[in-house]
């Protein structure tokens, strides 16, 4: 019989919600692989998030921060994002970022720090394999999270917002969504449908003082002394960065250039977050360790770039417990330990201890998400269909690591409805858990198929 015409034995259930109505869900609610900014699904795009389980952290990062003045030259320049578990992965930093970028980004800081800062954050993920162990790949990944965030096209919008306004006062631009004003502002069809001399704004934008030692190289100013204009998008930035060299030109581009042109759209800072930083030092030789701690402190602290004279771009780099050995030896050479040291003796505000999750933030994290996916019916025990004694023991066996308590959350919900059970209790969990000792990692559905990582020995060994 032709292919066309067989079925399979099994097909996709039309009504998925029948499934899980036994426990008043309308999916498993819960995650089965790890965070993923760009999906579509919640439950790994890091939106499913309990904030009372990281209210230490984030109030910490928005008092030294968020809050600090940015025009104060002392103000800190990097942080650390420090996992206190060994465990490893899983202990929810990746989501913890999402949300803080997400939350500074909503007004760009004004709302947080009372209109004294006005910043952005980005996202950035070091390549695995060792594809990110030189400085200038580390910077290109910087640059990549910027333009993709949209940040240098809302500054084109908006220092064209303000010339308009300073060049045709009678110009009124009636348009309440931002997105949509942003990508009109960077339409030149849509200025000169206004009588709005593409030059002429230019020529306003041109007189910013923070532009002003800005080569006529930089995409802003390319056609200043032209005879012809040539409209300047957020792709032309992308263009001239790619067409960069290596090393120095490529550094001022990032580190002198987007800055100032930041500043002159009204930002006074940014927040940059790297996540799985060691991702970089894995790969690197000890003298790729100093090098790349030299490039960091030049760029950040003391070197000849717009950067380090305004401490605009704020770095935190996020550190799983065995790192700082790791990458100890080339901070003390390179000096940055002196100002920003991995191992104070005393509470320093630059370090954000990531702590483990306690028994109450178990409880948290799966009423959270079991909430995201409850039917409009549901009335009973916020916990259901898990008891309390069930989420003590899943706890425990998952050594309070998110990751894997999700995951066995996943792995129970589905085995209990084909066992037709109508709760997920104590003995069930315990007898499940102790099924799955010694199963081989890649098994489906695994209650714990992760596997811990010594961080003290890896980083360690060979000294």
């Amino acid at each position: 019989m032709s292919k066309l015409l067989r079925k399979p034995k099994q097909q996709q259930s039309v009504d998925l919600e029948a499934k899980y109505q036994r426990f008043a869900l309308t999916e498993n609610p819960f995650p089965t692989s790890p965070v993923n900014k760009d999906s579509t699904d919640r439950r790994i795009n890091g939106k499913i998030y309990e904030t009372d389980i990281r209210n230490k952290e984030y109030n910490k990062i928005e008092t030294v921060f968020l809050k600090a003045p940015q025009t104060d030259p002392s103000h800190l320049r990097l942080g650390y994002i420090w996992d206190t578990s060994y465990i490893g992965r899983g202990n929810g930093k990746s989501t913890f970022l999402v949300n803080l970028i997400d939350r500074i980004n909503q007004e760009y800081c004004l709302d947080i720090s009372d209109e004294i800062n006005k910043c952005f954050a980005v996202y950035v993920a070091p390549e695995s394999g060792g594809r990110t162990k030189t400085f200038d790949s580390f910077v290109d990944l910087i640059f990549e999270a910027i333009y993709s965030s949209g940040i240098i096209a809302s500054s084109l919008a908006s220092m064209r917002l303000d010339a308009i306004a300073e060049a045709y006062p009678d110009v009124h631009i009636d348009e309440d969504d931002e997105q949509k004003l942003i990508a009109s502002l960077n339409t030149e069809e849509w200025l000169r449908e206004r009588g709005i001399e593409y030059r002429k704004l230019m020529d306003v934008i041109w007189k910013n003082e923070f532009l002003q030692k800005v080569p006529d190289t930089f995409p802003l100013l390319s056609s200043r002394h032209g005879l012809l204009d040539s409209f300047i998008s957020a792709e032309s930035f992308l263009t001239a960065y790619q067409n960069s060299k290596k090393g120095r030109e490529k550094l001022d581009f990032v580190f002198s250039h987007l800055v100032q042109m930041f500043m002159a759209a009204g930002f006074n800072g940014s927040y940059i977050f790297i996540d799985d930083f060691e991702r970089v030092p894995d790969f690197q030789s000890a003298r790729q360790k100093r090098d790349f701690a030299t490039e960091l402190r030049s760029v950040l602290l003391d070197g000849s770039y717009e950067n380090a004279r305004y401490g605009f771009f704020n770095m935190f780099l996020v550190l799983h417990a065995g790192v700082p050995a790791l990458i100890s030896e080339a901070w003390s050479s390179s000096g940055l330990d002196q100002r920003y040291p991995l191992s104070p003796q005393i509470e320093s505000p630059h370090l954000i201890h990531f702590e483990k999750l306690n028994r109450e933030h178990v409880s948290l994290l799966i009423k959270k998400y079991l909430d995201e996916y409850r039917t409009d019916s549901f009335s009973g025990d916020n916990l259901t269909p898990f008891t309390p004694g069930a989420i003590n023991i899943i706890a425990v066996a998952s050594e309070y690591n998110a990751a894997t308590i999700l995951r066995t959350c996943y792995a129970l919900i589905e085995k209990s409805l084909a066992d037709d059970r109508d709760d997920i209790d104590e003995a069930f969990v315990r007898a499940e858990i102790e099924k799955r000792e010694g199963v081989v990692s890649g098994e489906e559905p695994s209650l714990d198929d992760s596997n811990a990582t010594d961080l003290i020995k890896k980083a360690t060994d060979g000294r």
